[in-house]
């Protein structure tokens, strides 16, 4: 479980990372309110983990929905809007080229970590030093090197 939290806590602050805006869907019926408060979230992750100032583009959160086609039109013409400033910026294409390499080390880092979690010899390793390093008997770094040890002379 707590594996999960950790991937999916890596997957949001890539989104927000690498993020040009953040289009919330599914915001209909059971789940408008649900949407709502995703929203409120990307929107104080991108505060905290984007605020910058200058000529850059202010990434926003905005919510759809495709069943009822609220948002629809809203979300085409603030991409558009995007698309245009970066464009006239000469950001646009080097904005991509970003964007593609943090998505390559992410997809790496992802599946190298469930690769370790998959081998049966490295997650001995891994359960017994992640007790250790709560109990403070080895340091989080010279752990993270046991388990990579581990891993590689397999």
């Amino acid at each position: 479980a707590e594996y999960g939290k950790q991937w999916y806590q890596r997957r949001v602050r890539g989104i927000v990372e690498v993020a040009d805006m953040v289009i919330v869907t599914k915001a209909d019926g059971n789940l408008k309110t649900a949407a709502r408060l995703a929203k409120t979230e990307y929107s104080r992750a991108l505060r905290l983990l984007r605020s910058h100032g200058g000529d850059r583009w202010t990434p926003f959160v905005m919510t759809v929905s495709a069943l009822t086609g609220e948002g629809l039109g809203d979300v085409w013409e603030e991409m558009c809007i995007y698309k245009k400033e970066m464009i006239e910026k000469g950001m646009f294409s080097k904005r991509r080229e970003g964007q593609r390499l943090t998505w390559m080390w992410n997809h790496l880092q992802d599946d190298l970590l469930d690769a370790l979690k998959e081998d049966p010899s490295v997650r001995r390793t891994m359960r017994s030093l992640e007790n250790d390093v709560m109990s403070g008997v080895i340091m989080p770094g010279a752990a993270a090197k046991l388990i990579l040890t581990a891993f590689l002379d397999r």
